[in-house]
């Protein structure tokens, strides 16, 4: 039997443990958990760290219950790798092991007024203030403000700072801290990949920063050891996988870039989840845009191997679009549905929906806009609204590669895409019709978990997945031609702008007589509040 490598594949809304063939890489069984997000005020959005690790216990159980009914020992699985949503922020009690709130998710908005004043009090209001040493803008997206917040607003929090219990980390290092004993020797680390995205990392010296942890005002000693993104951290402790090495590790887009193969310089990839992310390689130099992308670390497979680096374009709201068509509106019952419902329609019939719920990312990084569906008519019905979404997604991605090509000098011939929403075969085709140029998906769509498997089985002391180009598989894969002509896709493009334009500059927080202040902090996911006092009933939020 092929040795085996396993994946924990930890997004925003599920959570999938997966069981690749280290040889063929092929998927051999799977299993999904879908994951609570609670809204506790407008604009936030939190999950429970221990629905989050509960989820992966029991995907991890089921798929090895499946691996053993297909008498598949899974003795031979000889490494396991971790990805997942990044920036998502978390703090928990190194001595108890309790998470010390909730987490904290990448598409959280609570730090708007924090961000704009740290805008406001940087040189020339400039948001790239720190770019030369993050690679990012100054925004609600990245870990540090959220971590700030955390520190500013939650007593427990505060408390475990002082009397150095706290620790910090983005997801992946709860995931492997908690698997390697948690508070009974567990490993508190993270890779380049993921480290990257917090705004206290130095993308140059490839470690935390002194000098912006004191920006933010944070303790370094809270901060998790940065490693590469392919070694063996630890081992796991407990279950069916016990003694098994946890050798990668890679944020989700970090990820779907190594599972995409895309190794060399210039090679590019689109993943659809719950928002859109667009990864360029370009080698082992960062390359800073002049057009609103981010430059990020890629990976760096192996402790002496060079980090190699991306230009990033990352979209708040993809499939979470349809989330909220079928959660907020109930226009669908299933995601699935919104396929359907679109062809039905087969246009928008002039209806331009920009879903700015977080505000837009790349390439504006403009936190005061705020969704907006317009060109509404009388004729206007669910199945153009639905139409209008999947749309939103293309427009959204083109307005990145627009982008990334103007930072590269080199236009992108064919887009190579992963991710959920791909499985949606009319979006596939609106994409390659909004870019005018083919959308290639490769017939495995598991590119995410794929890429950890790979940096897993990749590393010294596992040696079980080769990395070198004539050792890897090749990838089956659909192609989607562009079939309408130049000028409709233009002109349909032309009208998104000005929609988005529309979206702007409409949630400030400039004061009014109906003051809704974001103050104190949400509850637990059971609906008891954190062990903070409420705020006086002058400043409180509305419920």
């Amino acid at each position: 039997m092929d040795p085996l490598v396993a994946a924990i594949d930890q997004g925003t809304s599920s959570t999938r443990f997966l069981v690749f063939n280290a040889k063929t890489a092929e998927l051999m069984s799977q299993h999904q958990v879908e994951i609570k997000q609670s809204f506790p005020k407008e604009g936030w959005v939190e999950e429970d760290p221990k629905e989050i690790m509960q989820s992966i216990y029991e995907c991890m159980e089921r798929t090895c219950e499946k691996l053993r009914l297909l008498n598949i020992d899974i003795s031979n699985i000889k490494a396991l790798g971790v990805t997942n949503q990044r920036e998502t922020t978390l703090v928990w009690d190194k001595e108890t092991g309790e998470p010390l709130y909730n987490a904290i998710v990448w598409l959280d908005l609570r730090t708007q007024s924090t961000v704009e004043s740290l805008i406001n009090k940087s040189p020339g209001k400039n948001k790239n203030h720190l770019k030369h040493k993050t690679g990012l803008p100054i925004s609600t997206y990245f870990s540090a403000v959220k971590l700030r917040w955390l520190l500013d607003n939650v007593e427990e929090v505060q408390q475990a700072a002082l009397s150095q219990r706290a620790m910090f980390g983005t997801v992946d290092s709860w995931i492997i801290w908690c698997l390697t004993g948690g508070n009974n020797g567990g490993v508190h680390c993270t890779d380049v990949s993921n480290a990257s995205r917090t705004m206290l990392f130095n993308i140059h010296s490839m470690d935390w920063d002194p000098e912006l942890c004191r920006y933010f005002d944070v303790p370094m000693e809270i901060l998790p050891t940065v490693r590469s993104s392919s070694e063996i951290y630890g081992w796991m402790k407990s279950g069916s996988l016990a003694g098994v090495p946890i050798s990668g590790c890679l944020g989700d887009q970090s990820a779907a870039l190594v599972g995409q193969m895309c190794f060399r310089e210039g090679q590019s990839k689109n993943t659809y989840g719950t928002g859109c992310f667009m990864l360029r390689n370009t080698g082992t130099k960062p390359l800073m845009s002049d057009h609103g992308l981010l430059t990020t670390v890629a990976y760096k497979l192996g402790k002496d191997e060079p980090a190699c680096y991306a230009l990033e374009g990352s979209v708040a709201i993809a499939g979470a679009v349809v989330r909220w068509l079928k959660d907020n509106l109930g226009i669908v019952q299933s995601s699935s549905e919104i396929e359907k419902l679109a062809a039905a329609a087969g246009t928008s019939h002039g209806c331009y929906f920009v879903p700015a719920f977080s505000g837009l990312y790349a390439p504006y990084w403009e936190p005061s806009a705020r969704g907006i569906i317009c060109g509404l008519t009388q004729f206007t019905n669910r199945n153009h609204l639905a139409f209008a979404a999947l749309e939103a997604v293309c427009f959204q991605t083109r307005e990145i590669l627009d982008a990334m090509n103007q930072d590269s000098g080199v236009p992108l011939t064919e887009l190579q895409v992963d991710g959920g929403m791909t499985s949606n075969r009319l979006l596939m085709q609106l994409q390659a019709d909004i870019l005018c140029i083919p959308v290639v998906r490769p017939t495995m769509s598991e590119t995410t978990a794929l890429g950890a498997a790979m940096a897993a089985g990749a590393a010294e002391g596992v040696g079980v997945w080769s990395l070198s180009p004539s050792h890897l598989p090749h990838a089956t894969s659909e192609k989607y031609e562009p079939q309408i002509n130049i000028d409709e896709s233009e002109f349909r493009y032309a009208r998104w702008k000005k929609a988005v334009q529309r979206s702007m500059n409409w949630e400030t927080n400039e004061p009014c007589c109906n003051t809704n202040v974001t103050t104190g902090v949400g509850k637990k996911m059971n609906g008891t509040p954190w062990g903070v006092p409420p705020p006086p009933p002058h400043i409180r939020a509305d419920p």
